[in-house]
């Protein structure tokens, strides 16, 4: 009976970790206006205050920042909205 329970508990924990993680999305925004250190620094923490965001990427160089969010708290468009706030241009990168 004890090796049944075991199982039992072990799949029911695999299962809430998969329904954890279900919500995590990573996408990739062009980014206009981004210029200079500064610039790539003012994107990347106006991204991290986002609700939802666990990791934030910025390329200055590429002008995209790669940002890895709780679907359930925010959206690629939120993000978008939040740096175009801040006044560089944002939008989702085709995929």
């Amino acid at each position: 009976m004890k090796p049944v329970l075991n199982a039992v508990i072990f799949a029911a924990s695999l299962l809430a970790n998969a329904s954890l993680s279900a919500g995590e999305q990573t996408v990739t925004l062009n980014v206009g206006g981004m210029t200079c250190v500064s610039c790539s620094y003012i994107v990347r923490q106006t991204l991290a205050q986002v609700d939802g965001v666990s990791d934030v990427d910025v390329s200055l160089q590429k002008k995209v920042a790669t940002v890895t969010y709780d679907d359930q708290k925010s959206s690629a468009a939120v993000l978008a909205a939040a740096v175009t706030a801040m006044g560089f241009p944002t939008t989702p990168a085709a995929r």
